[in-house]
């Protein structure tokens, strides 16, 4: 990498907190060298009261942008100048784009999701899914997956802070699509129970797995899940969670991390920054080797 830094080295970053576990600066450093392009990518640890000296940073430093991730993606809104009508409408961001001061946040996170089920040729429009979380990947998920067409989601949250931003997301999707979205308190285990039984894939968009809850899960009895069903986890670092080890313990086939996710939303955020593709393949390989 030093060899293709100099004066002239473009500066994206990665604010959020925990962060130091994160792969995109693997994916999109080794991304930017494969194509010759002179930027770099760097992580910083960035939680909610730093958020506004470090989004002027942006600015101060002509930074091409970032990407935005816990617990900053919905307390940025209001430091953007502008938004994509997709982020507007999740009310989420997960990519910046400094535009000679000017900047504009995106979210990738539902494309991301929806592209990394269709990598694996799986196909869950029609379908009913539930999902847990209804923060800034819980929300970029639920959309994305309601204007896809997936039929029915069933979104469960604990009665927190999040709790209001999820009726939101409820509301917005049976007015704004052909879905049915309901909300559920995910302290109700036989309703969380009852809705995992009856869906084609369960998703998990919550930290929990994640350092330092890297022990915990929601779902912690596999009877919960079928073989034939689908059980995804945003979470990729521990790259096997403890999610994930409960559905294969109840012999589910497909269940997956967050890096397939990642990989795309990634994808796209790096085509905003530089107007190339992502060498998607090359990089895929390098983060599933």
């Amino acid at each position: 990498m030093t060899e293709r830094i100099d004066g002239h080295t473009i500066l994206i970053g990665l604010m959020a907190y925990p962060i130091r576990h994160s792969m995109s600066p693997t994916m999109h450093n080794n991304a930017f060298a494969k194509l010759g392009l002179n930027y770099v990518y760097l992580a910083f640890d960035v939680t909610n009261d730093k958020l506004p000296d470090a989004i002027n940073a942006i600015r101060t430093l002509d930074m091409r942008g970032s990407n935005v991730s816990m617990p900053n993606k919905q307390k940025v809104i209001p430091l953007l100048d502008k938004l994509d009508p997709a982020a507007e409408m999740i009310g989420a961001v997960n990519t910046i784009v400094n535009d000679n001061g000017v900047l504009t946040g995106y979210t990738t996170d539902g494309t991301g999701f929806m592209q990394a089920l269709k990598d694996e040729n799986l196909n869950i429009i029609g379908e009913k899914m539930t999902l847990a979380g209804a923060g800034g990947a819980g929300t970029a998920i639920a959309v994305q997956a309601a204007l896809d067409g997936v039929k029915e989601i069933s979104i469960f949250n604990a009665k927190d802070s999040i709790w209001e931003n999820a009726k939101r997301n409820v509301e917005m999707i049976n007015e704004k699509t052909d879905c049915k979205a309901t909300l559920h308190d995910i302290d109700d285990k036989e309703d969380f129970r009852k809705e995992i039984a009856d869906s084609i894939i369960y998703c998990d968009s919550t930290g929990v797995g994640m350092k330092p809850l890297e022990d915990l899960t929601l779902v912690e009895d596999p009877t919960w899940f079928r073989p034939d069903m689908i059980v995804f986890d945003t979470v990729y670092a521990p790259r096997t969670t403890k999610l994930m080890t409960v559905a294969k313990q109840a012999g589910v086939k497909h269940v997956f991390n967050g890096l397939g996710m990642m990989l795309e939303q990634g994808a796209q955020a790096f085509k905003l920054w530089t107007g190339e593709d992502m060498p998607v393949e090359y990089i895929h390989d390098l983060l599933f080797s």
